[in-house]
């Protein structure tokens, strides 16, 4: 795994929306080190970085990081429905769920 992965998971999941400045800009500068595409096994570890919220967009950033990875897709269990948004969102993207996220219809 290249160190500017290592480095941005080392800082574990992604702050909320009360984040400082300072603490936005160093994560952010973080993230966007890391050039895709990233390595199933890269991918896999930056999906566990993912916070409470959206943090000012980051975590969109984060998805599309991730799906910079070659198939196939990270192995990653049924979030469940007490999970993040952003869990139910990669599960549903990697096509292991349902077509919408739970508690959604047409």
């Amino acid at each position: 795994m290249r160190s500017e992965v290592q480095t941005f998971v080392g800082d574990g999941p992604l702050p909320d929306w009360d984040v400082s400045e300072e603490e936005f800009d160093r994560r952010e500068r973080r993230l966007t080190a890391i050039s895709g595409p990233v390595t199933p096994e890269e991918a896999a570890a930056l999906a566990t970085c993912f916070g409470p919220d959206d943090c000012y967009g980051l975590a969109w950033t984060l998805v599309h990081l991730i799906e910079t990875a070659p198939g196939p897709v990270p192995q990653l269990a049924d979030p469940g429905p007490d999970a993040d948004d952003w869990a139910e969102v990669l599960w549903v993207r990697w096509g292991r769920g349902s077509e919408l996220p739970r508690g959604l219809t047409t």
